[in-house]
C-alpha cells in the first residue's frame, strides 16, 4: 500500500489500483482497507501498525477525533489478536498491568489539564532503547520494573500519547523468547490500555456515535487483519523474529526521540 499527499489530497495505492480520497471510494471503505493493512502488521510482528495508522487519520478525521477513534479502533486490533492467539497469552500478567493500568489513568486524567507532557515521547523512547541494548541499565532498573509499573505509565501516558504499546512489548520480550507469547500477551495488554482510554473519553464527553460509520469501516478491518497477520506469523523463523522485533522496536523508540525535535 502506498500512500501520498500532494496538493492537499491523499492518494492511495491499493494492490496496484489508485484511489483518490472522497472521489472513489468513501472514506469509511478506505479507512477500513488501510486499518486491515495496519492491523496485519501488527498482527506478524506485534506492534508497528497503530502508530501508522495514527500518523494517516489526520487526513480524515478533526483534531479532536484522532486519539478517540484510533484508541477504539486499536482496541479492537489488539483484543482480537489476543483472541486468535489466547493459547499464548501469558494471563498471570495480566492483573498486574490492569491494576497499574487503572491507576496510571486514573492519576493522568485527574493531572492532565494541570502539567505539560511535551517530553514524555523522549523518555519512552530513552527507557526502550537503554533497556533492550544495555545490560547496566537493566541490572539497576530490574528492582523497580514490574507489569504494574509499566500498566501504570503505559495506560496513563496513552491518554495523550499515541506511542506507548512499545513499553510492555519492551519488557515480554526480556521475559519471553516465543514470538506468540510476545505478540499475544503484548495485544491482551494493548487492549487494556485501549479500553481504559476509550473509557475515559466518553468521560470527557466524546461521542463515539458521531464517527459510526468510520467506526465500523475501521473496526471489521481491524479484525480481519488481526486474524492475517496471526496466520502469517507462522511463516517466519522465531529467532530471527525476536532480532526483527528488537530492532523495529530500536528504531520506533529512536522516531519518539527525533520526532519531539523536528
Amino acid at each position: 500500500m502506498f500512500i501520498s499527499i500532494w496538493d492537499d489530497k491523499v492518494y492511495f495505492d491499493i494492490l496496484g489500483k489508485n484511489f483518490e480520497r472522497s472521489e472513489d471510494m468513501p472514506d469509511e471503505i478506505l479507512l477500513g482497507i488501510i486499518t486491515f493493512f495496519t492491523s496485519t502488521i501488527a498482527g506478524v510482528v506485534g506492534l508497528g501498525g497503530g502508530m501508522i495508522l495514527i500518523a494517516i487519520l489526520p487526513s480524515f478525521l478533526p483534531i479532536n477525533a484522532l486519539v478517540p477513534v484510533h484508541g477504539l479502533t486499536q482496541m479492537s486490533s489488539n483484543f482480537s489478536r489476543a483472541v486468535f492467539g489466547y493459547k499464548d497469552v501469558k494471563v498471570e500478567v495480566i492483573p498486574k498491568f490492569l491494576l497499574g493500568s487503572l491507576l496510571g489513568v486514573s492519576f493522568f486524567a485527574t493531572i492532565l489539564y494541570f502539567i505539560s507532557l511535551e517530553y514524555v515521547p523522549l523518555f519512552i523512547g530513552i527507557y526502550i532503547l537503554l533497556s533492550l541494548w544495555s545490560q547496566k541499565f537493566n541490572e539497576k532498573i530490574k528492582r523497580f520494573e514490574n507489569y504494574i509499573v509499566i500498566g501504570f505509565f503505559q495506560s496513563g501516558f496513552s491518554i495523550v500519547v499515541g506511542a506507548t504499546g512499545p513499553l510492555a512489548t519492551t519488557l515480554l520480550v526480556k521475559d519471553y523468547n516465543d514470538k506468540h507469547t510476545v505478540v499475544a500477551t503484548a495485544a491482551a495488554l494493548m487492549s487494556i490500555t485501549h479500553m481504559l482510554k476509550v473509557f475515559a473519553f466518553m468521560i470527557f464527553g466524546f461521542v463515539f456515535f458521531d464517527y459510526i460509520g468510520v467506526l465500523t469501516g475501521m473496526i471489521i478491518g481491524a479484525v480481519a487483519g488481526s486474524w492475517t497477520g496471526t496466520k502469517l506469523r507462522d511463516k517466519i523463523d522465531g529467532k530471527k523474529f525476536m532480532l526483527a522485533l528488537k530492532i523495529l522496536l530500536s528504531l520506533m523508540a529512536i522516531k519518539l526521540i527525533v520526532s519531539l525535535f523536528i
